[in-house]
């Protein structure tokens, strides 16, 4: 069996890979890499001096940039996240070329296209520690032509150069970050497997706030270039991420599997549907309401989610999964009811966010104040949460909600999915969750 995946980079998240034997990709089992934030002490280059708060107003910034490129409909098309630099929560680890060259690139599960940084740069608006990747010193390097298969499939982010014959890309992002260059086929290492002919991008024209340890942009988007979908020979549609809580001070790795050692299972497991919309990078689910104490806030009546007629009804797919957005952001309504039940329930002194980025914030010295329940319920799916996925210290005395309103797409951020094993079955087309201690898997 001839595998050809395409490895593209979500939102933010720092990938090391740790492949614990050699997997054939003929074989329909599975694999796991270990996800690592940035600051992990194995990588002491990406140490970051900064404090705890300060990651925290970094991470919810880039939440702010990364949903209002989703709300721009041309940028919908094509790479979606925002990020700044070093300042992104993870990166993956990987090579690439014939001799393979080591990098590291931003994973994002909102962008199908995977581009890395070429030379010679036509310009480099940033300061960048990696190496570039130098496409004429590979014997596997191969560039696009414009009637290829993959550069149709990239519809919007992807065009002719007729001068040269070959397809070029362009990617943007909400920061005002963006990348140009060729499209072309590659070797890509992951650990101990190697997969031939991967669509990527060379850029060659990048101005980028991205960090200096950063090459690109890896995605795990659901469209026809994605990684995910490339590989589906070999995992068949099944991937799953164990995210350890990013804020905290431990230097314990994340986990992601895919194929058979991605199926989640066991008690307390509870599976709510993916609803195919466009674009199809995205993972869109539906979410019908949320509890704030024994306080239930519908989203929408119940009819809107009954209709016996053909067409979609109208709270299907109403909320985007992403790994790589830090915050929760929910329909404009609903946030407001939801903001004001957690004001009638809590007890502690209400202040307004230092950093001026979130509306609801208490005065808390503590690290794990007493809050109420909040419980999000997906169809099929109720998410009992944890004091981490609901709760921010922007400052030493500043504990704020961390949830936003959506100025159009919803988004379900990875700090709501910290603590759970989550899992992908496009085949099936779900998304599965089970509480689990992530620092223990």
């Amino acid at each position: 069996m001839k595998v050809d995946p395409i490895v593209t980079a979500c939102t933010s998240l720092i990938f090391a890979i740790s492949i614990t034997r050699r997997f054939h990709l003929c074989e329909a089992q599975g694999f796991s890499i270990a996800l690592l934030h940035r600051d992990f002490l194995q990588f002491p280059s990406l140490v970051s001096s900064s404090t705890s708060s300060e990651r925290v107003i970094n991470s919810l910034r880039r939440s702010f940039n990364r949903v209002n490129a989703l709300t721009q409909d041309h940028v919908l098309w094509l790479a979606s996240t925002a990020v700044f630099a070093d300042n992104g929560e993870y990166l993956m680890k990987f090579s690439i070329g014939t001799p393979p060259v080591e990098t590291l690139a931003i994973a994002d599960t909102g962008s199908d296209l995977t581009w890395i940084r070429c030379k010679p740069p036509i310009s480099l608006g940033f300061h960048q520690k990696a190496s570039l990747f130098e496409p004429t010193h590979s014997s596997t390097y191969k560039p696009i032509s414009c009637t290829s298969s993959p550069c149709n499939s990239l519809l919007g982010s992807a065009f002719c150069d007729g001068f040269k014959g070959i397809c070029r890309y362009t990617a943007e992002y909400g920061d005002g970050s963006f990348s140009n260059g060729d499209l072309a086929t590659e070797s890509m290492k992951l650990g101990t497997v190697t997969i031939p002919n991967v669509t990527i991008g060379c850029g060659y024209h990048d101005e980028s706030s991205f960090g200096a340890s950063a090459s690109g942009i890896v995605g795990l988007g659901g469209g026809k270039a994605s990684l995910i979908t490339k590989m589906d020979p070999l995992i068949r549609g099944k991937f799953s991420y164990c995210l350890v809580p990013h804020l905290s001070e431990t230097s314990k790795s994340s986990k992601m599997s895919f194929g058979d050692h991605a199926v989640v299972s066991g008690h307390n497991v509870v599976t709510t549907p993916i609803i195919s919309k466009t674009p199809n990078t995205f993972y869109f689910l539906t979410l019908e309401a949320i509890t704030v104490g024994n306080k239930r806030i519908d989203l929408y009546s119940p009819s809107t989610f009954s209709q016996s007629n053909d067409s979609e009804p109208l709270g299907e797919g109403n909320i985007i999964i992403d790994s790589g957005t830090t915050l929760t952001f929910l329909p404009r309504e609903l946030y407001n009811k939801v903001i004001a039940e957690v004001k009638s329930q809590m007890k502690l002194r209400e202040i307004d966010d230092p950093q001026g980025l979130l509306s609801l914030c208490y005065l808390s010295i503590e690290n794990a104040a007493q809050v109420p329940e909040i419980t999000v319920h997906f169809k099929g799916a109720d998410l009992k949460l944890k004091y981490v996925n609901m709760f921010v210290k922007t400052s030493k005395s500043a504990l704020c909600l961390a949830f936003a309103p959506a100025t159009s797409v919803a988004i379900y951020g990875n700090l709501a999915q910290m603590d759970f094993l989550v899992g992908y079955d496009l085949e099936k087309r779900t998304v599965s969750f089970k509480p689990t201690d992530c620092s223990k898997t």
